[in-house]
């Protein structure tokens, strides 16, 4: 019987699978949360639920289709959140985290400098408009959607985001793995970013807040330590816990 080893992927197609699959779920962002919500002209921004469906249903299709194309490359994280958190669970190399978190640092930014390019040729009014609704940054207090505190986003971006991981770690756990992971994890997204959104239009992922608070004003940047800090807390604690609460096994 031949056995054919499968060929490693270099750590350079790693990292450059994590900006480009990164670039995807922020882009996505930009196009269901700013382009989309603005359509042509500032005036035409919808209300209501609309536009909070249209950016989870993005994200969770984006998220989909980056672990299927990706995700056999670098393992399709995405999300520095979701690099430690993996980390933390023992399904990831420490030593490989630095250079993750900044491929998926470098993608996020360049989708949302690829939105502001996009918006500086766009209507006139539009792009000083999109600016001053935040660009879809992050945001608690005056800037929630909902109009819910600092706590409340504290919350909501740790539990989440653990919710998130322990799906993660449990559809792709080497000894019982779930057939299409991929949507179940793609799903996951939509339904927590759904959740979130109305709290502080959902980070869970620090990659993805600073990319748009780069560009969404002073008020984005002073708030951004929250969905900085929040989500990897999240993320470490599912980490940490998952094999204690979930890989316990009969004796």
């Amino acid at each position: 019987m031949s056995t054919t080893k499968v060929a490693e992927p270099t750590l350079g197609s790693k990292l450059a699978a994590e900006a480009v699959g990164t670039f995807l779920l922020v882009f996505s962002i930009m196009g269901t949360g700013v382009f989309g919500a603005f359509f042509m002209v500032p005036e035409a921004a919808p209300v209501g639920g609309t536009v909070p469906i249209a950016v989870a249903l993005g994200l969770g299709v984006a998220l989909t289709i980056g672990v299927y194309a990706f995700g056999p490359i670098s393992g399709g994280h995405f999300n520095p959140a979701v690099t430690l958190g993996l980390a933390a669970a023992g399904r990831f190399e420490w030593r490989n985290v630095g250079g993750y978190l900044v491929a998926q640092v470098v993608g996020g930014l360049l989708a949302t400098t690829v939105a502001m390019a996009i918006g500086v040729f766009g209507p006139d009014g539009w792009l000083a408009a999109a600016q001053a609704s935040g660009f879809a940054s992050n945001g608690y207090g005056d800037h929630s959607p909902g109009g819910f505190g600092l706590v409340a986003a504290m919350i909501i971006e740790v539990v989440a985001v653990a919710i998130f991981l322990w799906v993660i770690i449990s559809v792709t756990h080497p000894d019982r793995p779930t057939p299409f992971a991929g949507v179940a994890i793609g799903s996951t997204l939509f339904l927590l970013i759904l959740i979130a959104i109305p709290v502080d239009n959902a980070s869970l992922n620090p990659a993805r807040s600073l990319a748009t608070a780069l560009y969404g004003g002073g008020d984005a940047l002073m708030q951004l330590w929250v969905f900085i800090v929040f989500p990897i807390i999240g993320a470490l604690i599912a980490g940490y816990t998952y094999r204690a609460v979930f890989d316990n096994v009969k004796r």
